[in-house]
């Protein structure tokens, strides 16, 4: 099959001590669209506000060169007036001199008005589940084979593949999987849910001193387990909020969803002032244990581990001397227009009708197409204007030889993000994902040790993958005041999200 084949060259590649090359990063050139929606991201106010600021300023330092002179001419003002108070243009002249300064003090309201809101992250916690729930790969392979579910074949393929995942031996996994016979029950992945938001919102609480009446917006993101009433409703039940909480629950986003989150709290922080937001971002695995034959659907059986991460966020301004970071941007890419990319992750059921989610061989193409659109939006905002010079260039220079039908073109430049960003999180969605962003954005081991060292302790969570790589830069005291993060992650759909976030305080 396709993904013996691929199996067999990652095999040969790391015998030749080589990396295998399962990632494809697209060389086409970016299309000028995307690169227009990084630059409207531009509030058109900002130009009015600065330019009449610069203006005034102009003129002001201009003529008032020497505080000596302030006097003379406010004398030379004042006698002026007196002397042609009388004049017929006078009254004119007047008008249109506070006219101007009205028309400046309308300029900075409209700027002080329509400027965004700032987000801050007051904090945020990761779970770190109990030793009992390890599940190193001997337990993995002893469980597999004492349920009876898999044919031996199958087990072989999971093996293989899960001691090349880039996953270590203390992974977590819920209860009812660990459970013998497996317990994949409703109640079972209750209790997941509730074990995971418990341990992450205690903490967070008593790390932060926000008490859970204090929460005005609450949003819950976990793809696969959608039970009635919802996740965000059972947080809601568990803390005792408020009865005018807006709550919001997003499901099957995939590992994406993280970002999507923020990104929906940062718009309600928008609208709502004087608000605290808490996200809790997690997978459930209990109910979604592949159990079949399908090598496309057993890949995620080797890969999707135990975890949860709970984010507090606010827009107060109270909030902003205590809080870790804030928020700079957001740029979300989707990709489903088209069929492979939408069904690149498919969730569905094999040919003896058991529920698994499929990973095509496709997906490396598609998560590269993804990469590359979201990165061109995000270099406008982001990039120093040395670097944005050099891709535009670079980029009117490949426009013009594909005009010319040149044979043998420019390569695509792909900006340096290295001098945008001091640390990256990458989603830890497995060990070719992280080869290849760090082989197209050319960073360092140290720049994606977050992301290996992630996915070697906890496996692939999803969403919450990005919280436990910052969690990490933090514990080795990596990050320092006025530095910036990235967090990128991919997920179904197809989607590419990505959030940069501004260290305050060391």
């Amino acid at each position: 099959s396709d993904h013996e084949d691929d199996l067999a060259m990652s095999e040969k590649k790391a015998e030749e001590g080589n990396r295998p090359t399962t990632y494809h990063y697209p060389s086409i050139g970016a299309d000028l669209k995307d690169v227009g929606k990084g630059y409207h991201t531009w509030n058109p106010y900002h130009t009015i506000f600065y330019g009449s600021i610069i203006s005034v300023l102009v003129v002001v330092l201009s003529v008032f060169y020497r505080s000596t002179e302030i006097a003379e001419i406010w004398n030379l003002v004042v006698e002026l007036i007196a002397k042609e108070s009388n004049h017929k243009d006078f009254w004119v002249i007047l008008t249109v001199i506070v006219a101007s300064f009205a028309a400046l003090i309308m300029t900075i309201t409209i700027y002080l008005m329509s400027r965004a809101t700032s987000v801050y992250l007051v904090d945020f916690t990761t779970y770190q589940p109990p030793d009992h729930l390890k599940f190193p790969h001997d337990l993995f392979i002893r469980n597999s084979r004492a349920t009876g579910w898999f044919s031996e074949e199958s087990i072989a393929f999971q093996e293989k593949l899960v001691y090349r995942t880039g996953l270590g031996n203390e992974t977590y996994m819920p209860p009812g999987i660990l459970a013998s016979p497996p317990d994949l029950s409703m109640a079972r992945a209750r209790e997941e849910a509730e074990m995971v938001f418990t341990a992450v919102l205690d903490q967070l609480f008593a790390t932060t001193g926000v008490k859970p009446k204090e929460i005005d917006i609450l949003i819950v993101n976990c793809s696969l387990f959608n039970p009635t009433p919802s996740m965000s409703a059972m947080i809601i039940n568990k803390y005792k909020m408020r009865s005018d909480v807006r709550n919001y629950n997003l499901s099957g986003m995939g590992c994406s969803a993280g970002v999507i989150s923020v990104d929906l709290a940062k718009d309600l922080l928008q609208v709502h002032k004087n608000c605290n937001a808490l996200v809790f971002s997690t997978e459930n695995i209990t109910q979604n244990w592949y159990a079949g034959a399908d090598k496309a659907r057993l890949v995620s059986n080797t890969l999707f581990r135990l975890g949860g991460a709970a984010i507090l966020l606010s827009n107060k301004w109270s909030m902003g001397w205590r809080s870790k970071y804030t928020l700079t941007c957001t740029v979300r890419v989707h990709k489903g227009a088209t069929d492979g990319a939408y069904k690149a992750v498919w969730q569905s059921e094999d040919e003896q009708r058991v529920v698994g989610v499929a990973l095509t061989k496709d997906l490396m193409t598609v998560a590269g197409d993804a990469l590359k659109t979201n990165l061109t939006i995000l270099g406008p905002i982001v990039l120093p204007w040395s670097e944005q010079i050099k891709f535009f260039m670079n980029y009117m220079q490949r426009r013009m030889e594909s005009y010319t039908g040149k044979e043998k073109r420019t390569p695509a430049y792909l900006p340096d993000f290295k001098k945008a960003f001091q640390h990256f999180c990458i989603h830890a969605g497995g060990r070719a994902i992280i080869d290849g962003l760090e082989d197209a954005l050319k960073l360092t081991q140290e720049q994606v040790e977050p992301s290996r060292a992630t996915l070697y302790r906890y496996g692939n969570t999803s969403s919450s993958s990005i919280w436990y790589e910052l969690a990490f830069i933090e514990r080795c005291n990596r990050i320092k005041k006025g530095e910036k993060v990235m967090q990128i992650a991919l997920g179904s759909g197809f989607k590419c999200n990505s959030a940069v976030w501004k260290r305050i305080r060391n």
